[in-house]
């Protein structure tokens, strides 16, 4: 995250950024403005200097939206996460903050995940891939669940890197495996 040259590099050829930048809840000496800062002062100006103008970032359910509709379940675990990873809860907020507030110019998603799973074998990957639906929208809605496989996201970020998922410019859609009742 700090080498200039070699980001400078990875933009120059793309057209797409795919970020999967997030804190990891195990550690205890986060400081919660590390990724925040690196998307406003080194990511976005590389993008624009390489005129990239779409980029998908990872966010989670920390981040609140006026458009949600009520979940205990999400209640319930975003009012811990201050208590007991405060400095984690920060860092997701100052991403969210980051795009609302320095990604001018930039066509950006931060999609909202929650628990990921599914393992890394290529086997299982090509399965998670190719089963199921995804469930793309906000959270509470019908359909709306707390997991994803990573094949399945994996595949959603493809996927909308290539269509362009021009709905969900300058939002925060969450994105996780579509319920039972939603796939019948």
């Amino acid at each position: 995250m700090n080498d200039i040259d070699t980001l400078s590099t990875a933009v120059q050829g793309s057209s797409v950024i795919i970020s999967l930048l997030g804190p990891d809840i195990a550690n205890r000496s986060l400081t919660p403005t590390i990724f925040s800062d690196f998307y406003k002062n080194s990511l976005f100006p590389q993008m624009r200097t390489h005129k990239v103008k779409r980029i998908f970032a990872m966010g989670t359910l920390s981040i609140k939206r006026p458009e949600d509709r009520w979940s205990t379940i999400r209640f319930l675990m975003v009012s811990v996460m201050p208590l007991f990873a405060n400095a984690v809860y920060h860092s997701v907020l100052n991403i969210a903050d980051a795009f609302e507030n320095d990604a001018q110019g930039l066509d950006w998603t931060v999609y909202r995940i929650a628990a990921l799973d599914g393992q890394a074998d290529e086997a299982s990957w090509l399965k998670d891939r190719s089963t199921g639906k995804d469930f793309v929208g906000r959270i509470g809605e019908k359909g709306w669940s707390l997991s994803q496989k990573r094949g399945a996201l994996a595949r959603w970020l493809v996927d909308s890197a290539e269509k362009g998922a021009k709905e969900w410019i300058g939002k925060f859609p969450a994105v996780c495996a579509g319920t039972l009742a939603e796939e019948a």
